[in-house]
Order: structure tokens, then sequence, then C-alpha cells
């Protein structure tokens, strides 16, 4: 069973997500409406995945997001916002942020966001996916000659990493390498590991940076 903690500063909005994951089978272990109390929650209850807001008081959802992303635990952040700004997206995204969608999403997109981001999917409403990686490329520099991968990896977890850079969620990258999820999850784990990264934002930054979007697959 995923474990889930709810974080929204509107009661009646918080209840409503809470009772929708419930529902679907998910555990909702806590919920809170501000950032500090959401900061000490998930210390407490170690949830799989905080369905976050972004304008929450005390510390708002970017900080909350960077804080979750540098701690020692295994837990993942979706943003479920208001604001679709390409700020805002992105200042949650670069913060360590595994997904972003408005609350104008269904209730089944947000089931199954929650589900994909568990799962170690790098999850966005329509439109913003392409949004996050063309800000890593501008960032990584279009005249920038591409950088050899490290050669510690080996040559699948090259050909999954190439695959993240090109912007796959980990579903499509089992279906067109003919593997499982969880081999798939292992590789980018494997990957994450030793090259010293600490989430999927920072690996697919550094597969732009090294040309794997844009690189032929063998």
């Amino acid at each position: 069973m995923i474990r889930v903690m709810v974080v929204d500063d509107h009661p009646m909005w918080r209840g409503a997500v809470s009772s929708d994951l419930q529902q679907a089978g998910f555990e909702v272990v806590a919920e809170a409406g501000a950032g500090d109390e959401a900061l000490r929650r998930a210390e407490a209850t170690r949830p799989d995945v905080v369905v976050l807001d972004l304008q929450i008081p005390v510390l708002g959802g970017v900080e909350v997001t960077r804080r979750l992303a540098e701690s020692e635990s295994r837990t993942r952040v979706l943003i479920l916002s208001a604001s679709a700004e390409q700020l805002d997206v992105l200042a949650a995204v670069k913060a360590g942020a595994a997904g972003y969608l408005v609350k104008s999403a269904s209730r089944e997109e947000l089931l199954d966001a929650v589900r994909r981001t568990a799962a170690g999917d790098a999850v966005f409403t329509p439109g913003l996916a392409g949004l996050v990686l063309g800000e890593f490329r501008r960032l990584s520099g279009a005249s920038r000659a591409a950088e050899p991968v490290a050669p510690q990896l080996t040559e699948r977890e090259t050909e999954v990493l190439r695959l993240v850079a090109k912007g796959l969620s980990y579903k499509d990258i089992a279906d067109r390498l003919v593997l499982s999820h969880r081999t798939v999850q292992n590789h980018v784990q494997n990957t994450l590991r030793k090259l010293q990264l600490h989430n999927r934002v920072e690996l697919v930054r550094y597969a732009l940076e090294s040309g794997l979007d844009s690189a032929d697959e063998t």
C-alpha cells in the first residue's frame, strides 16, 4: 500500500484529496496545513509520496520540497498547485519535486500521478514536461559540446539514461527495451548511485548536459 501525506492550507480541499486517495486504496498517513508542520509529520510518518501545494504558510512548498529532497528519506514530492506558471513549475522541479499537477486535474489523473510518483516516474500535467526539459536544455547551453557518459555506466544503464533524457516514463522505457518496470527502476537507481546524484531531476540534467537526449539510439 502506498503511503501518502497531503499538504494544503485549505482544510476542505485537503480533506477532499485525502478522501479520494483513501477510497482508491492509498494509506493517508498524515495531513498538514503549513510547511513546518509538513516537515515534522513527514519525518514522523515517512510517507512514500507527499502531495504538496505550493502556496502554504510558514515554509512555502518549494522550500518544503527542497528539504524533503535533501533528507535521507525516500519520500517523493508531487506538487498539486493552482498555478501553472513557468517560474513556479521550474522552481519546484529544481528543488527536487518528482512531478507537478495543476488542481484542474481530474481525480483519475491525480490517482495515477500518485501511483507513478511512488513508482519513480516523473509526472507532469500535459505541456509542463516539455517546459521542464526545455529549461534544462537552455541551462546546459546550446553551444556546449556533448560530454561523454561516465565510463562506469554499463551499456544498458546508458541506454536507459538516454531514454530518461528524452522524457520517457519508466513504463515507456520498460516497453521500449522489453524490460520489467522494476528492472528499469534498478538501472536508474544504480545510475544515480554511480553518478552521485540524488533524484531524477538531477539525472535528467546530467543526461541533457551529456547530449544524450539528441544521441542516436543503438
